[in-house]
């Protein structure tokens, strides 16, 4: 077999780490729990296991795809290398400033998050350069290398340098990384003016300090990763997953690691966009529940929505705004502290409440038996019947009920005078109305409505709790794939490679200059094309092109896609009818007598997506056999129903299960509502409907 022809996929989460093999048309894959200490240990360990089952060598692997939440993980727990910033006079406080906005307007006590760098890690330089990349300082390099000596004195292992207005001119900030690469060869460089070369110092300086914060860490994490799988024999290229959903290779990961924040869910969101062009769904609700957190994303035609600001580590609960921004291109998503390993606790108002501190592995929940004494959601859900103590995860680990009810008890019931089937049911509602709240303020920012939507869930958590979703959020269809354990790995074998660039220059449509707009955008193709090139040398490579246009006055743009042919010939009418005609959609009307603003230009390259074979879904004419009958409870009744219990594997294409019902497999559990049935397609997905 064609060595290429076999491909691995590695997603390391919060509590899991999830291995998938390709092998021709067969996928293999386990989940191993994540090793903190050393990620790169179960990933190895997941590699062997699936190889065992393929019946190959770790050496037949012809590529690894990997994503991984470490970056996201590191500026959460500030754990990331001493890092400095190098900024302009009299912008040292930016990223302490921010924006000046409250993200929660009338609390009186509001805390607001402290900067990712203390005021003395910040230092700066008598430099200016001007709105029209002017420069009106100019930087001594004298200067530079005195701060270079106090730099290395002070012992800083990495450097951000985020001088203002240097997305219009990078000279300044590349005399002061030329400098620190001479004086200071064995500290790290990051200069905002690559990592994110766009207007709104704020954001970009936070990106800027971000990148250079995690870029040690991850670097060597690439780096022991690389010479660990060559002692194991694999010698094929690594690539990495990046948040906005396509592949690139290992070096530039290693130089921009901020673009690895949210890999892993970028990696599901591909997945459910893979199932969904599968059976030409136009309207898409992705869940991902995995160990810590639950991601939804909305999928239109096949694609997932996209942004280019992200918010890491919200600290006052989950609202816009109390997080770390990250200008990059990345998958738009909203995500929550509701994992199966969200622990949960009874607050001062007496109220329950679950996540976002999670159990994650070590020691994980309580009925993992290793030493965790509070209640996760993983105890809930065994104790209300929905998975199976004997065999959780294809039954390597064995899970004890009897710790999940002392958990909940001492945690949760007592406090409320519960008993522990209250506590749990308490703690599972908690947790799923938090999840569906976060699809119902997402869709309403999009201004999308839900019930149109059809729900495709995966993670290893997401099957146990999706159809109670639907019935919350009033979605008549839920789809399960194969691997829905796994899926963010899937997700990652089914990305193109790809890479976007942004670069902010100011333009009114009033002063619209097409030579320049030429001149921009085909060196921005360019740039992108050259980068994708380092992981594919033949394929062909499409480019996607998209301005970022607003009135007069707005704070905020919106995203304009335009064809190659519009962005090559650039034209006034036709850049104001594509603003006018998305401007519309999202709010209803255009504004008249302003002129129009474009602020940012933007160029994704990519390899074309893989080719996906259509689905014809069956109705479900037979009737599943089932395996036997377990009590789980029901949400919506508020009780204990006999449900069956059907594996998976056993279920023939047009099978129908009639809820309630517990649709088994190694890596996950389906729990089918009373109000629901499933019914398996050809593809293997399980197609859970409304009954009737």
């Amino acid at each position: 077999m064609n060595r290429r022809a076999i491909r691995l996929g590695a997603d390391i989460g919060g509590t899991f780490t999830d291995v998938v093999l390709e092998k021709g048309d067969d996928i293999f894959s386990t989940k191993v729990l994540t090793t903190y200490a050393a990620p790169e240990n179960a990933i190895i360990d997941g590699m062997h296991q699936v190889c065992v089952r393929a019946g190959i060598t770790p050496g037949e692997i012809g590529q690894i795809i990997h994503g991984t939440t470490l970056a996201t993980n590191a500026l959460i727990e500030r754990r990331g290398a001493r890092t400095a910033l190098i900024t302009t006079q009299g912008f040292r406080d930016v990223i302490e400033m921010r924006t000046e906005s409250r993200f929660e307007q009338y609390d009186l006590n509001l805390t607001l998050p402290e900067p990712l760098l203390p005021r003395q890690s910040r230092f700066t330089v008598n430099e200016r350069v001007n709105a029209r990349g002017e420069v009106m300082v100019p930087l001594d390099r004298a200067e530079v290398e005195a701060l270079a000596a106090q730099i290395e004195e002070a012992g800083f292992e990495s450097v951000a340098v985020g001088l203002i207005h240097s997305y219009l001119n990078p000279a300044h900030e590349q005399m002061v990384r030329e400098v620190l690469t001479e004086r200071l060869p064995h500290v790290s460089v990051s200069i905002s003016s690559e990592v994110s070369p766009q207007m709104r110092e704020y954001e970009r300086f936070n990106t800027v300090v971000a990148n250079a914060y995690i870029k040690p860490l991850m670097a060597s994490y690439l780096g022991r990763l690389e010479e660990g799988l060559r002692g194991e024999g694999v010698n094929c290229l690594v690539f990495l997953m990046h948040s906005g959903g396509g592949i690139i290779s290992l070096q530039n990961a290693a130089d921009f690691p901020v673009r690895l924040v949210e890999s892993g869910p970028a990696g599901g969101a591909v997945f459910a966009a893979h199932i969904a062009a599968r059976y030409g769904i136009d309207k898409v609700l992705s869940f991902d529940m995995g160990g810590t957190t639950a991601k939804i994303c909305l999928i239109k035609n096949q694609t997932p929505k996209t942004s280019r600001v992200f918010e890491v580590a919200r600290t006052y609960r989950f609202k816009k705004g109390s997080g770390m921004p990250i200008s990059i291109p990345v998958i738009d998503m909203v995500e929550i502290g509701a994992g199966g390993g969200s622990l949960a606790h009874v607050d001062d108002m007496r109220q329950i409440r679950v996540g976002p501190e999670s159990a994650g592995s070590e020691p994980g929940p309580a009925c993992y038996g290793r030493g965790g004494t509070r209640p996760a959601v993983t105890d809930a859900d065994l104790v209300l019947g929905k998975l199976d103590p004997d065999n959780f995860a294809g039954g390597a680990i064995k899970l004890h009920p009897d710790q999940s009810q002392t958990a909940l008890t001492a945690h949760v019931g007592d406090t409320l005078s519960m008993d522990t089937i209250e506590a749990a049911f308490g703690v599972a509602e908690v947790v799923d109305e938090n999840m569906a709240n976060a699809a119902r303020v997402h869709a309403v920012e999009n201004g999308e409505d839900l019930s149109e939507y059809t729900m495709i869930a995966f993670g290893g958590a997401a099957p146990l709790h999706a159809g109670r979703l639907c019935e919350k959020l009033g979605v008549d269809r839920l789809i399960v794939p194969p691997g829905a354990g796994v899926g963010s790995a899937i997700g990652f074998l089914r990305a193109p490679y790809s890479y976007e660039a942004n670069r902010s220059v100011y333009m009114k449509l009033s002063g619209f200059d097409p030579a320049r707009i030429k001149a921009l955008l085909t060196e921005l193709k360019s740039e992108v094309t050259g980068f994708v090139r380092t992981c594919d040398e033949t394929s062909e490579i499409l480019s996607e092109f998209k301005v970022y246009m607003r009135y007069a006055g707005q704070g905020w743009e919106i995203p304009i896609a335009l064809t190659e042919e519009q962005a090559i010939n650039p034209d006034a009418a036709t850049f104001l009818a594509r603003f006018e005609e998305d401007y519309a959609k999202l709010f209803g009307r255009t504004v008249a007598g302003l002129d129009v603003e474009i602020t940012v230009w933007s160029v994704n390259a990519t390899t074309p997506p893989e080719a996906v074979a259509p689905v014809a879904a069956s109705a479900g004419e037979s009737t599943a056999v089932a395996q036997g009958q377990r009590r789980v409870f029901d949400a919506a009744s508020g009780a204990f129903v006999e449900a069956q219990v059907i594996n998976r594997v056993t279920m023939q294409t047009g099978q129908r299960a009639n809820g309630p019902a517990a649709v088994t497999e190694a890596e996950t559990t389906i729990i089918v509502p009373a109000s629901r049935d499933a019914i398996c397609q050809p593809d293997g997905c399980i197609d859970v409907v409304t009954k009737g």
